[in-house]
Order: structure tokens, then sequence, then C-alpha cells
């Protein structure tokens, strides 16, 4: 796989226009007018200009002024299983095969093995067929790199083409998207907290089933937060909105001790409970947290007539995938002893600890750029 600066040497060299290609994951296949509608939000968040974002087929093309950096954009968004910086051609049996030969030979370095793999709607001819004629002419024509063809478990570069029914699209990039479905394409409103790791994963999951998320978020020392933005500054560009409204609650509730640890996530969901949302995303995992404590803070929430939600149900190992995609690879260890939380009580929420939480309330407004981190902070000391 290229890096971003390999992409632009090649294009340089190729001196054509390139597409961004998006390849929408398989549960956003009947949501793709939200997707297109989020991406174009991105990329206006990201200054990147574009002349046109359509459908062909099944896929997502995107015309852009810079589709080096479009793609980069458009790649923080939800419901994409693929992303791609394409050439296009006509759907055309001996076309493909020369422009895969073309790119191909740009692309490949000396003695490197490579993979031709086409996928699509084929017209009268088999995409087998393509597989083979492109890899017989790379070999042939660019016989001084001493190229040579690679297996499927085994090769250095993939040669990518998606057929849809007038074109093909022979990949230059591809970069694997985030999964999920595209924001608000559930069409729902929901609150989540973020106060630690778990959390943090479980509101970037809420995102990624789709809903209209607001965040909030808890500390309960000062030196929490640095640590904390770092992960909002993570979470936030996935709500595909230029400016976002964030509230922060000090709950000075002891840090020490699995009791005194569910004591703060219930108190948590006592100030969510205070807000109007009618959905509930709850940072609970069955595969965390004992059962009686999700029961306990089910039942709360059903008897404020809300709905809870739990993103985390059924996540196992994909919790790890998930940490590192929001920076957290260096929390992995303290991710790995907070699923030890065991207790047979269900301590209650700090009713006095939440009013006083409700009093250091601290409204801001964070407008997505590149220091969003220290913008949160500096937000958060002017009156701290």
């Amino acid at each position: 796989m290229l890096n971003y600066k390999q992409v632009e040497l090649k294009r340089e060299k190729m001196n054509e226009i390139s597409y961004v290609v998006v390849f929408p994951s398989i549960f956003s296949k009947n949501k793709i007018p939200q997707l297109i509608k989020n991406i174009k939000k991105i990329l206006k968040i990201k200054n990147q200009k574009y002349s046109s974002v359509k459908r062909d087929g099944d896929i997502i093309l995107v015309n852009a002024n810079d589709p080096v950096f479009a793609s980069s954009a458009i790649n923080l968004l939800f419901g994409i299983k693929k992303i791609a910086i394409a050439r296009q051609v006509t759907n055309d049996f001996q076309n493909i095969i020369s422009e895969i030969t073309t790119i191909g030979g740009n692309l490949l370095l000396k003695g490197e093995k490579f993979l031709v793999t086409v996928e699509g709607i084929s017209k009268g001819f088999l995409v087998k067929d393509v597989e083979i004629a492109a890899t017989s002419n790379i070999i042939e024509k660019k016989s001084n790199l001493g190229a040579h063809p690679g297996t499927e478990e085994k090769f250095d570069k993939l040669l990518y083409t998606y057929l849809t029914k007038n074109y093909a699209y022979i990949s230059i990039f591809s970069d694997t998207g985030k999964g999920g479905i595209p924001y608000q394409s559930q069409d729902q409103q929901t609150i989540c907290a973020i106060y630690d790791e778990i959390s943090a994963i479980s509101c970037y999951e809420t995102i990624k089933q789709g809903y209209d998320t607001k965040i909030i978020v808890c500390y309960r020392q000062k030196s929490e937060l640095m640590n904390l933005a770092k992960m909002i500054n993570q979470i936030i560009p996935r709500l595909v909105q230029e400016k976002i409204e964030i509230e922060f609650y000090n709950l000075k509730i002891n840090p020490n001790g699995n009791k005194n640890y569910l004591i703060y996530v219930n108190s948590i969901i006592e100030i969510l409970l205070s807000y109007s949302n009618n959905k509930i995303s709850l940072s609970l995992s069955p595969l965390i947290f004992p059962a009686n404590i999700i029961d306990n803070a089910l039942n709360r929430i059903f008897s404020k007539k809300k709905i809870p939600i739990i993103p985390l149900a059924g996540v196992d190992n994909q919790l790890f995938i998930e940490a590192k995609e929001i920076g957290l690879e260096r929390n992995i260890k303290k991710i790995e002893k907070m699923i030890n939380i065991t207790s047979n009580d269900v301590p209650k929420f700090s009713k006095t600890d939440v009013e006083l939480a409700h009093k250091t309330k601290k409204e801001i407004s964070v407008k997505l750029g590149a220091n969003n981190v220290h913008d949160i902070l500096d937000s958060l000391s002017e009156d701290h």
C-alpha cells in the first residue's frame, strides 16, 4: 500500500485526472444519499474543493481538486468500506488492460511482487480474463523492472480495478474505510459521555452506528483533561460539523478502586438523565461490567421513560481495534485492567457530587481545526 507522498509523486508523473472512489460499507448501500451528503460536508469543513460528488452504480465518485487530501478527509467518515484514488477509463477490455499496465508500470518498484485484482460488472468478458491479460502485459512490457506476479496471500503491490456499467476505475492508491453506517443515517438523537478510554470507544461506536450524537465530558481531576481532550479530538471530526458544542462536568469522586469507579459511572448516568434526549448511550459492555450493574443502569433509564443504547454490546476484540483508531494505542494496558471489574453490589450514584458537578458545568464551542486539543484546554482554563 502506498503512502500519500508516494501517491503525490506518482500522480505528478502520470499528469492525468484522478478521482476519489468511495466504496460504501455493506450496511450503507441503502444509505448512499446520506453518505454523499456527509462527503460534501466534510470536504467543505476541510476546505477541499471539488466539482462533483455523484454515484456510479454502487460506488461514489468524487472529482476533487486535490484527490490526495480529499480522500484523507473523506476517510474520516463512517459508512465506508474502502476508499481509492483511481483513473477512469471506459469499460472496454483493451482500455482496461492498457491502463492497468500503465499504472502498474508507474507504481511498481524493481523486483516487487504484484497482484492484479478486478471486480464489478464485465461486458462481454470475464474479470478473470482481464486479470490474466493485464498480469501478462505487465510482465512483458515492464520486464526491466523484474517485477513478477504474487499470490493473494503474498504480494507487495495490489493493482485493483473496479468495473461499473460504463466505466472502469484503476486504483493508484487505496485504503480501508472505518465501516459502520453514515453519521445521522439513523435520524435519531442520542447523548453519550466521555470520561475514560472505554467511554471514548463507546461514544465512537455510537457515532459509527449512525446516531446524531451529543457529547458531554466528565472528569474527576484537572490532570485528566489533557488525555480526555486528545480522545475528543479523534472523535469529533466524525460528527461532520464545523462547530461542536461540548459540555464539561467536574465530578469530584475518588478515582481509586472499583467501587468508586462504579459510583463514578452511575453518577455520570444520572447527569445524562438530566438531559432531554430520549436515547441515552451507555458505556457499558457485558464483557466488562457485571450483569447486575448493567441491569441497574437499564432500569434507571427505563424508569425515566427513556431508551438505552449499548453500542459496546457484542464488541469483543474489536474494542482494541477501535482504541487504536482513536489514538489509544498506549492505553491498551489500562483498558485491559478495566476488563477485570467485578462487583456483587451496585453502588448508588453520589447525589451530592452530582449536584456539585451541575454547578461546574461549562459549555465550550470547538471549531474543527489543527489545534482542537489546545483550543479545548484553553477554553476550559478561562474559568478554572
